[in-house]
């Protein structure tokens, strides 16, 4: 959830100078290094029971190996997030970049020389193996851009023209943090609150048995890979810009303010990034969804599962909910208007959405007794249903945020200088 404050911190570089984003930066990875070790010995300690939880009966006692391994995936996760936004923020989509074609790079050559038909050596490939090869990539790309990016920050700072940036401190601080925390912990609660009723959603998914839980799998592979993938490229884009576009409006109406009225023409301004990347959000995700359920899901999933009984759960799912991905796509661009200017509200609607639909529908599957045969209905109305309910809350709480600031009753957050 942290990092997530990286666009409203470090994106205003109109009232910080480069130095104090650059700290901020500093100070933001480092936590997020630590606590990402953290969750991952907490991960390795706790193998057994995540999979317990988390991974089908028939396949429990042999994947502990396999757990441990990607418990690891926390703190290159923890990494790469806080890199890339970083870099973003400071409008530095390059390292991210040099990030995914490291690991592109990287996973093919490992691939070939140890999982591929014709790896080195006589041994036969197995799961770990392909983890093994995952944590190394992760690890490697991920630690690449961090250097990367200490190399460009340095080169900046050599060159800043303000004998001010040139020599004060970049080093990470408890105050930087303090600064960072103050919007983060909205993020934060906001991150907490969706993955825990998600893992608890995906729980019951496993006892659904082997085919379902690699159904799901799959169907996610198809989402994250396909569709969220030009998704978050434009979110990141328009965080970006609205991050900047705040910190201009800030600055013109004085960072002091905690009340201040904007013109049509100045919310326009700050909110016009998010509008553009929803029509390009359509204009990418609608043929996709079309050629998906059209044509694409079944045999992807079949190529991936190599089972006829799982392209086909794929297929059905794919085919039920992939209308509402376009809804998603469109609210996580909106939603980038409240996260990138006032933290608090991008919060308060995804609360919303929690207390109105999820935790219901949480509690009711508790009580419904579900089957493999009948367990797709309502988990999508569950996910599928969120998405178009998340979408309804983020228009609605647009519209309050923008009538609020028009009239200047939006109250604003008290600039802090790292």
């Amino acid at each position: 959830g942290l990092p997530r404050a990286a666009w409203l911190i470090i994106g205003d570089r109109t009232s910080r100078t480069i130095t104090s984003r650059i700290g901020l930066s500093y100070s933001l990875i480092l936590f997020q290094m630590a606590l990402g070790a953290a969750m991952s010995l907490i991960f390795v300690g706790a193998a057994a029971s995540f999979a317990a939880v988390f991974v089908p009966v028939e396949v429990r006692e042999a994947s502990l190996t396999y757990v441990r391994i990607c418990a690891f995936s926390a703190l290159s996760s923890a990494l790469e997030t806080s890199v890339a936004a970083c870099t973003r923020a400071l409008d530095r989509p390059d390292i991210p970049l040099l990030i995914s074609l490291c690991k592109f790079a990287i996973n093919i050559i490992l691939d070939l020389l140890t999982i591929s038909r014709f790896h080195v050596g006589s041994h036969t490939p197995t799961v770990n193996d392909q983890a093994i090869n995952q944590l190394v990539c992760n690890m490697t790309s991920a630690f690449i851009g961090l250097g990367y990016f200490i190399y460009t920050t340095t080169k900046i700072r050599r060159l800043s023209s303000s004998p001010e940036d040139s020599l004060a401190s970049v080093m990470p601080s408890i105050r930087a943090l303090k600064v960072l925390i103050r919007p983060g912990v909205y993020t934060f609660i906001e991150s907490a609150v969706r993955n825990a009723l998600y893992l608890w959603l995906i729980s019951g998914i496993v006892a659904m048995g082997s085919d379902y839980a690699t159904a799901w799998g799959i169907f996610n592979t198809i989402r994250w890979g396909l569709i969220m993938v030009p998704v978050q490229a434009l979110e990141a884009s328009s965080l970006t810009f609205i991050g900047h576009a705040w910190g201009r409006w800030r600055a013109s109406v004085g960072i002091e303010q905690t009340r201040a009225k904007a013109t049509r023409a100045e919310l326009l301004e700050i909110t016009r990034p998010a509008l553009v990347s929803c029509l390009l959000a359509l204009i990418v995700e609608v043929p996709l969804c079309l050629m998906l359920a059209l044509w694409g899901a079944k045999p992807f999933a079949y190529y991936l599962s190599q089972s006829e009984v799982v392209s086909q759960i794929v297929e059905k799912m794919w085919k039920t909910i992939d209308w509402c991905y376009i809804l998603y796509a469109l609210s996580t661009q909106l939603a980038t208007i409240l996260l990138a200017t006032q933290p608090q509200w991008y919060l308060y609607q995804s609360l919303l959405l929690k207390l109105i639909y999820t935790i219901p529908w949480c509690i009711a599957m508790a009580i419904i007794k579900i089957t493999p045969e009948n367990a797709w209905t309502y988990h999508a109305l569950i996910f599928g249903g969120s998405l178009v309910v998340s979408f309804i809350i983020v228009v609605c709480v647009d519209a309050l945020w923008a009538r609020k600031l028009l009239r200047g009753t939006l109250k604003l957050a008290v600039m802090r200088q790292g």
